[in-house]
């Protein structure tokens, strides 16, 4: 059994990895591969996480938990997405960085299902960005979250290190959130086990709410004059696109946290590119770059 752990980052994936896998569902079902929403496992586990504190779940305690969350016994591969599991928006700042409770709740995570392979699959986000949505989902100010530390300490490199760190050798597939319009049907095969040669559904979801509708007409004109689309083809239509067609309010973000200057989300974004560049070439780290 393989049990995957898509785990956002919050403000990415808006749901649009579990949207794309059920246009798929008939291929996957076929293939041992089952999608369980958030409504079908919430509740199970986090009254198993509650129990446990973090330790390894029995044998009978695993089979109780797939028994309630999947509807085949056929199933062998398992897909569960959602970005509370690196922690509630309010928690992914503080002053001991970012997201300072992920590695455990990953951890925990992975042993409710000891006996399985267990996979993560996390996109991440510009912190300048990812900062500001976090405040606003969890109410509170910025102020309050981050205390008398500076936003230069929110810094994904040493928050991957320690997730690496504490998920012991399990998989790991990182990617940035920035180039999921390019490497979207990539992240989706990768996490949903579908060979190059099966067509996909949906592939053009994310970017369908990116481009204005003369850009998805564009794209799917010149994936037809192609005899054969190599990944590196479908990526430079894709650009193409995205250079003619993009929605400026979609891509453009407006960051009004107070005190926060154009210098200081230059410096983050600086420093955001060093980090995705170290976290590309951890040991163990699998990364998905365009």
């Amino acid at each position: 059994m393989q049990i995957v752990f898509h785990c956002g980052t919050h403000g990415t994936d808006h749901d649009g990895m579990l949207k794309t896998l059920m246009h798929n569902r008939d291929w996957l079902s076929k293939s041992g591969v089952e999608i369980v929403s958030r409504n079908r496992h919430r509740g199970i586990f986090e009254n198993a996480l509650g129990s446990l504190r973090g330790g390894p779940a029995t044998r009978e305690m695993e089979e109780m938990m797939l028994d309630a969350i999947l509807d085949s016994e056929a199933t062998d591969r398992v897909i569960c997405s959602q970005p509370a599991f690196m922690g509630m928006a309010a928690r992914a700042v503080s002053p001991d960085g970012l997201f300072p409770v992920a590695p455990a709740k990953l951890a925990a995570l992975a042993n409710l299902f000891p006996s399985a392979e267990v996979e993560f699959f996390i996109g991440l986000k510009n912190p300048a960005t990812l900062i500001p949505f976090c405040v606003e989902q969890s109410g509170e100010s910025i102020e309050t979250l981050l205390g008398t530390s500076s936003p230069h300490h929110l810094r994904w490199g040493p928050a991957i290190r320690r997730i690496r760190k504490a998920l012991d050798g399990r998989r790991l597939v990182i990617w940035c959130h920035e180039d999921t319009p390019l490497i979207w049907p990539e992240i989706v095969r990768m996490i949903a086990r579908m060979p190059g040669d099966v067509p996909l559904k949906a592939g053009l979801h994310i970017l369908g709410e990116i481009l204005e509708p003369d850009g998805i007409r564009f794209i799917r004109d010149e994936m037809e004059k192609q005899e054969r689309v190599t990944i590196s083809r479908r990526r430079e239509i894709f650009s193409r696109a995205l250079q003619q067609f993009a929605r400026s309010e979609v891509i453009e973000s407006t960051i009004t946290l107070p005190g926060w200057t154009q210098e200081l989300v230059d410096r983050m974004s600086a420093d955001y590119d060093e980090d995705v560049a170290e976290i590309a070439s951890l040991p163990g780290v699998e990364f998905i770059s365009p």
